[in-house]
């Protein structure tokens, strides 16, 4: 467990020390599974989703965010936050409570960890980290990038991170930085 916490705490760091973690959500996708080694949904462990857990819960402390901790298939990939990000993004609850074995077993933790939790069926997040290719992309705003961290994995589990941008539109004329901006388009 040990080792297991320390690589969270490193990716962790290694997220918020690359400044691209913006305000909004933060999505989470996490196999416990896959940090013990085992084939994704086979043998959750609520040992491991605690330590993850509270390695994660340091990012809102630092960055100006809002986790949100994807359920896994059995529940549509719903994402388990505070009844008061509910409230304040005016999500949609949806009805069911993420169990180990229908949900997973890292959001079912967080639903009985945070403060006043409720189940929502989508956000559009700001960026997120995919502890064991739970595909968290469904939950990520339009254009996901690649966040490259050094620490390729938690226990033995593939990790990625990605954080947005806007989409680039417009053509060759196109500007996309004020310090570029001169004349007109007049036609």
């Amino acid at each position: 467990m040990k080792a297991i916490q320390a690589d969270v705490r490193s990716v962790v760091e290694q997220l918020l020390d690359s400044g691209t973690i913006r305000k909004g959500f933060f999505v989470i996708g996490c196999s416990t599974s896959e940090i013990a080694g085992e084939r994704i949904g086979t043998s959750g462990s609520v040992e491991i989703a605690s330590v993850v857990f509270d390695e994660l819960m340091q990012i809102p402390k630092k960055a100006e965010v809002e986790l949100a901790f994807q359920c896994c298939e059995h529940l549509n990939r719903s994402l388990v936050v505070e009844r008061s990000v509910l409230d304040k993004y005016g999500l949609d609850e949806v009805s069911a409570i993420p169990i180990p074995k229908a949900g997973g077993s890292m959001a079912s933790y967080a639903y009985k960890h945070l403060e006043d939790p409720v189940l929502v069926e989508s956000i559009q997040a700001a960026g997120g980290l995919d502890i064991g290719d739970t595909l968290i992309g469904m939950h990520l705003k339009r254009v996901a990038v690649p966040l490259r961290i050094e620490q390729k994995s938690i226990g033995h589990a593939h990790v990625t991170a990605a954080k947005t941008r806007p989409p680039l539109i417009g053509g060759v004329r196109a500007v996309y930085e004020s310090s570029e901006v001169e004349g007109s388009c007049d036609e």
